[in-house]
Parts: C-alpha cells; sequence; structure tokens
C-alpha cells in the first residue's frame, strides 16, 4: 500500500507540474566537496560565460532564479546585497534561469535583461535554456544556491534566510551571507545548514 500511495503523489505532483502550477521544494542537503559543473551559457550583457569566467579567488555563489517566482521576488533586493559584499571578500557569483519561459513570459530573455538592470544585479545573468545545466547540477527549485569554496568544490547548498514568499524581517539570520564568509576565510562551509525553498523549476515538457 505504502508503495502505491507513493506513485500517486508522484503521479499527483507531475499533474501540478505539468497543470502550470506552482509546487514547492526544498534542497537537498549539501553533498560537500562536489565540484562544480563547467557550462557557456549567454549572459543578458550579450556576453557568453564559463564556469572560470565567474569565479572569484576565495569562491562562488551559483544561483538558479528566475523573474517570476515569488520566493525569488522575496529576496531579491537581499540576493543583491549580500552579493556585492561577498565581492569584498574574494566571493564572485553567478545567478542561471532555467525555467522553461513558455510557461511563465515573465522569464522570458527579455524580462531577464529588464530585471538585471533594474535591480543592477552585480553578478551575470544567464539563460540555461536546454536545462542541460541546471540538470548536471542538481538544481530543484528556484531560488536554489550552490556555495563553493576557491578550489570550486561544494561548501553551501542552504537558504538564503528565513524569508520564503514573504520577505524575512530586517534584523533575520543571514544564512547565506554568513556561511559564504566562513568559506571565503576557511574554505569550509558550516555544518548545519538550513535547505532553501522555492517553486519548482519549469521543466520543458517532452
Amino acid at each position: 500500500m505504502a508503495g502505491l500511495e507513493t506513485i500517486l503523489v508522484i503521479f499527483i505532483i507531475n499533474i501540478k507540474i505539468k497543470g502550470n502550477i506552482m509546487v514547492s521544494l526544498e534542497t537537498p542537503v549539501c553533498n560537500f566537496g562536489e565540484p562544480a559543473v563547467d557550462f557557456a551559457l549567454p549572459g543578458v550583457d550579450g556576453n557568453v560565460w564559463r564556469l572560470q569566467d565567474c569565479k572569484g579567488d576565495n569562491g562562488l555563489l551559483v544561483m538558479f532564479i528566475c523573474n517570476h517566482c515569488p520566493y525569488v521576488k522575496a529576496i531579491r533586493e537581499r540576493i543583491v546585497r549580500d552579493t556585492k559584499e561577498l565581492l569584498e571578500h574574494g566571493v564572485k557569483s553567478v545567478a542561471i534561469m532555467a525555467n522553461d519561459p513558455t510557461q511563465y513570459e515573465e522569464d522570458s530573455f527579455e524580462n531577464m535583461q529588464k530585471v538585471a538592470e533594474g535591480f543592477d544585479f552585480p553578478f551575470p545573468y544567464l539563460l540555461d535554456a536546454t536545462q542541460e545545466v541546471a540538470k548536471a547540477y542538481g538544481a530543484v527549485c528556484t531560488p536554489d544556491f550552490f556555495g563553493y569554496n576557491g578550489d570550486l568544490a561544494l561548501q553551501y547548498r542552504g537558504r538564503l534566510d528565513a524569508s520564503r514568499k514573504d520577505t524575512a524581517p530586517a534584523d533575520a539570520s543571514r544564512d547565506l551571507f554568513d556561511a559564504m564568509l566562513q568559506v571565503a576565510q576557511t574554505g569550509q562551509g558550516p555544518a548545519e545548514q538550513i535547505p532553501s525553498m522555492g517553486c519548482s523549476i519549469k521543466w520543458i515538457e517532452e
């Protein structure tokens, strides 16, 4: 009976995803030491970016985000704040949009350009049109954060802060910033990490 219930749950989730209904997911536990995956993706600035182009001396934060997701919108200004501050510590960042834009027009490349300019993103904003990069990283939702050290070994797979669809209070703990600061200083992330939560990535229907 348990197996049947599992199949039914998976079936219902698939229906919701195909029906364009937002499904909230949590990220998996950090797989410490897993190497970052290389990529060559077009950015809203007209350039093609590779992994090494994005890397900082003390680390790299790879973010899978999009334009329409309420979880991302709730922390967009804080993402800009934290990534700007991390630059001062030798940690650079890159954001990747992997959603199928045919499901949400707000996630189109043109709208990516508008969002990046409007919020003055201090990092490249890239389009993963084939979704191959998102799959290679194992990204599951937006936002999904992958924090790497200077050797591009994974050290953080957690949330930015306590925000969900609503922004957390101004004095909320800065989980991601503090973790990446530790990574910059020691090369290692915190042992205890709280998963990020967000909308499921909108996969291309086959």
